[in-house]
């Protein structure tokens, strides 16, 4: 399987990884399932994520912090994370989402329709390669001046 293929799929709840596979399955991905941080940490740090839906509320580790983690490690920084809550609309949840680097929180009940194109949408700019960086600017000389 290509690096960066499977979609990570997160929450302590086995109805609500049950419902996140019925939306996700018609995609075509690969799909992994975690159903704590430590798991989803463990799964990340494996490799070959392209995009990860997790959730907020955990025992042990959050996904607040399995977010923060992930930020803070070159080899999982760039695997875009889709936040899901059932605590409802909070702007300070939202706040320390989007500082975080969360792509996007969603708030349960998740509507499958639109949690497909968020997911087909990073799953395919998770594929694109980074911007190089850019490179200095070429140095010319003027002519020489002629006598």
């Amino acid at each position: 399987m290509p690096a960066g293929e499977k979609v990570l799929l997160v929450d302590d709840r086995e109805d609500n990884l049950f419902a996140l596979h019925s939306a996700l399955s018609p995609l075509g991905y690969p799909l992994e399932f975690a159903t704590s941080g430590d798991a989803a940490l463990k799964a990340v740090l494996r490799g070959g994520v392209a995009v990860t839906v997790l959730d907020v509320v955990m025992p042990g580790v959050s996904g607040l912090d399995v977010l923060r983690y992930m930020q803070r490690l070159e080899q999982t920084r760039r695997i875009p994370v889709i936040l899901v809550t059932g605590l409802g609309v909070d702007a300070q949840l939202s706040r320390a989402a989007m500082r975080l680097g969360a792509a996007d929180l969603l708030v349960k009940p998740i509507d499958p329709w639109s949690l497909c194109i968020k997911v087909r949408y990073l799953h395919r700019f998770s594929h694109r390669s980074p911007d190089p960086a850019p490179s200095a600017p070429a140095t010319t000389t003027a002519p020489a001046a002629r006598p």
